[in-house]
């Protein structure tokens, strides 16, 4: 139905256009912008390593949360591109990547990083016109 509906009102192929056309609402102005979602964890939950010291104690499993005041999945821009910090090192340097995954920079100075929003467990990205709102695994 949808399929049809779209070929009938001479609408392109898009998630956007499709959503309109099951609405019922076909001939609505289409989206100026789309957004996409990803959650990600809050915490690192594996508090030991597995393997077992000396003396019989096992090591921490914990890096620094902040590092230069960044955390994981902070929304930054590095060289005017919107971003998030996807991995972080105690010297001040970041990977980081578009929520699709796309990698960005793969060891980033904390000194070219501007903050943007503080991380929580939903990123979310604005897409330009014509950009598709999902994710793809």
């Amino acid at each position: 139905m949808t399929k049809n509906t779209r070929i009938e009102n001479g609408l392109e192929k898009r998630h956007a256009v499709d959503a309109r056309c099951i609405s019922g609402n076909r001939l609505a102005e289409a989206p100026k912008v789309s957004y996409l979602f990803r959650q990600v964890r809050a915490n690192n939950r594996q508090l030991h390593q597995m393997t077992i010291g000396k003396a019989g104690k096992r090591k921490a499993n914990k890096a620094e949360r902040l590092v230069h005041g960044y955390q994981l999945f902070d929304k930054v821009q590095y060289e005017g591109q919107t971003c998030f910090v996807f991995g972080r090192r105690k010297t001040g340097y970041f990977d980081l990547r578009t929520l699709q995954g796309v990698r960005v920079h793969k060891s980033a100075s904390h000194k070219k990083l501007i903050l943007l929003e503080r991380a929580t467990t939903w990123l979310v990205d604005i897409q330009p016109e014509g950009g598709e709102g999902r994710l793809l695994p």
